[in-house]
């Protein structure tokens, strides 16, 4: 019942929070404190390193060699009587850590919403648009875009299902506060770039918990795991 819970909560926060960012000027209020309207520039060159590296392409590929890891421990734990407790742990995050990036990125191919640096206020040629509207006619020519919600946080947001990994209160919630600085450190350098607007990080995060959350649902129901007596 609190799982159900805490799906519904989650789904309202979520749905309340696009309605919110999209009726709002949270996001642009924000944003212009990134951006130099003078230089038209924005606060980080998305080139520089090592902030490049440290928050794109280094933290992307440490979470893929960790994604190899957990598998080979998942594996590992199916063979060790004294990992069975962490096999049911270790499939959630397995799982969730692919199902978060594919339902992002499936959205950001479909929802055609431009990155701050697209927008006509900063320089860009689209215009300011709510998730849910249609461009006016001279717009529906252009390029696709693929900036709603924001793909790169998505991969530490993934992380938050390591919570169902450890037993103890004190590790989960290390587990859940470490996964929340991976996520937004990786959401505000794509902010400070105009990679991204608050909102689309926010989403992100708030879509990936739902997914967590729904994947313990169904390894819940594998009659195996239902044997397994720890809490969740």
């Amino acid at each position: 019942m609190k799982l159900n819970r805490d799906i519904l909560i989650t789904t309202i926060l979520l749905i309340v929070s696009i309605l919110f960012f999209g009726i709002s000027n949270f996001d642009v209020n924000l944003q212009d404190n990134f951006y130099d309207f003078q230089t038209h520039m924005w606060i980080v060159d998305e080139t520089l390193q090592p902030y490049k590296f440290i928050f794109y392409d280094g933290i992307k590929s440490a979470l893929l060699i960790l994604g190899a890891i957990l598998i080979v421990i998942f594996i590992y734990a199916l063979y060790k009587k004294k990992l069975i407790g962490y096999q049911k742990g270790l499939l959630i995050v397995i799982v969730a850590s692919v199902l978060v990036p594919v339902v992002v990125g499936s959205l950001k191919k479909i929802t055609n919403m431009p990155c701050p640096h697209a927008e006509i206020r900063y320089n860009g040629e689209m215009p300011r648009t709510a998730v849910w509207e249609c461009y006016a006619p001279e717009f529906c020519t252009m390029k696709q875009r693929e900036c709603w919600p924001a793909g790169h946080a998505s991969g530490g947001f993934a992380l938050l299902s390591l919570f169902f990994l450890f037993h103890t209160k004190r590790n989960r919630y290390l587990a859940l506060a470490g996964a929340m600085a991976i996520g937004w450190s990786m959401g505000m350098y794509k902010m400070l770039v105009g990679d991204h607007f608050f909102s689309h990080t926010v989403i992100t995060m708030l879509i990936a918990w739902l997914i967590v959350l729904l994947t313990v649902k169904m390894v819940n129901k594998i009659p195996y795991y239902q044997k397994l007596n720890y809490e969740n």
